[in-house]
């Protein structure tokens, strides 16, 4: 019989991540626009409201993981939680490029404690025998927030007015945080230790394992090349769409993109649980780029909008393949630094590619830059095959050869 997945606290914290999930989508749709509409930066500075959001949260992820493991998920997650929500509050009345640029940082630190939290806490309170299924449902919520944000920002951003845009980012705020002080985590799963297997708390050197879980490297690298060219959808999708003449078409790429996921995802989590991983991610990038590359074609909304479809099934089951592949592949102990590595070089990813698509838009256009992100894309599945996929392969025969012997 197999174990149940939809509890009220996984619930809440699926919840809890979603809300601080889409403030962060929908600011990193609408900031860029407030740049450029307000003002008056150009493509470069628009990436880099980003960017700088992306530096916070990079800076403070390594440690997140490592708090998480030592001091308890829940606490982590409120003081993060916490400090976004006061962030949030703090782009009022901010007219200056400057102060506007620290709060941005402030904020990402405040994201990078509140995500690694939430997503140690579901991965505890998912049965281990169903854990691709469990993770697939858990950032399924975190993929809608990613394509609802931008559609929610472009539609809070279309009067241009800042005040709109920041009391709904500050309401989202408080759900995310109501959600989290409703959510009850035993103490052993808070701490780290599940199925009696404890993390020592005798005091010792500061070493590079403890912010970063070698095991989980090559999948996480693996994030950071798929947010890298992810980020060229969220940060510039409305001024490509405006520069070919489908304005209208962008809140709706969004929804499509939105649609395959949800529609997807519980196929992909079952998959993964019953499969190999190889049998979800190569078709899965393949769509993910081929999409990519027909948007950086693209002249009618049509076939915009089959682009998204496209990137939609392919990126949604990347992300949860990846995420699951994270917490599968490291020790139950260390699911904290796991969780905060992957979502680290996500995180890397995203900021860089914000800047670097921006500067590739500045000096050629939109096009060339969705073209750069699809071959991105699509070389990636060479490190997955010599880094993931021929690793486990050999490792399968020499297990196969040990039983044999």
């Amino acid at each position: 019989m197999n174990e149940k997945i939809w509890t009220k606290d996984f619930i809440f914290v699926c919840l809890s991540n979603f809300f601080v999930s889409l403030n962060f989508y929908i600011l990193a749709t609408a900031f860029p626009l407030y740049v450029k509409d307000i003002l008056n930066g150009n493509e470069q500075q628009m990436g880099l409201a980003i960017t700088i959001y992306s530096l916070g949260i990079v800076l403070i992820r390594p440690f997140s993981g490592l708090w998480v493991d030592r001091f308890g998920s829940k606490k982590i997650a409120l003081v993060g939680l916490g400090l976004f929500l006061i962030a949030s509050f703090c782009y009022f009345g901010v007219m200056g490029i400057v102060v506007f640029l620290v709060i941005r940082f402030i904020h990402g630190m405040g994201f990078a404690l509140a995500s690694t939290a939430t997503t140690t806490i579901a991965s505890s309170l998912i049965p281990i025998s169903r854990q691709g299924e469990g993770v697939g449902y858990f950032s399924m919520f975190m993929s809608l927030a990613m394509v609802i944000g931008p559609a929610c920002g472009l539609f809070l951003w279309k009067d241009k007015n800042i005040t709109v845009l920041l009391v709904a980012a500050c309401i989202i705020s408080v759900l995310s945080l109501l959600f989290a002080v409703v959510l009850r985590v035993s103490q052993q799963k808070q701490n780290g230790t599940v199925l009696d297997q404890t993390v020592p708390t005798e005091k010792k050197k500061m070493h590079f394992s403890d912010f970063i879980e070698l095991k989980a490297l090559p999948i996480s690298l693996l994030a950071f090349l798929l947010a890298f060219s992810y980020s060229s959808l969220s940060g510039f999708l409305a001024s490509f769409t405006a520069e070919i003449h489908q304005t209208q078409i962008a809140s709706l790429f969004f929804v499509v993109f939105a649609m395959m996921i949800v529609l997807f995802r519980p196929i992909v989590g079952k998959a993964f649980d019953k499969y190999k991983e190889h049998y979800l991610y190569y078709p899965s990038i393949l769509l993910f780029g081929i999409g990519l590359l027909m948007l950086s074609q693209s002249h009618s909304g049509k076939m915009v909008l089959v682009s998204g479809l496209l990137m939609g099934i392919g990126y949604g089951a990347l992300f949860s393949c990846f995420q699951a592949l994270t917490v599968k592949l490291s020790p139950i102990h260390r699911r904290g630094i796991a969780t905060a590595t992957f979502l680290l070089f996500f995180d890397l990813g995203y900021g860089l590619g914000s800047y670097f698509m921006g500067l590739i838009a500045s000096i050629v256009n939109y096009s060339m830059m969705y073209a750069v992100a699809g071959i991105i894309t699509l070389l990636s599945t060479t490190f997955y095959y010599l880094f993931h996929h021929r690793p486990q392969a050999k490792r399968s025969i020499q297990d196969q050869n040990a039983n044999i012997i």
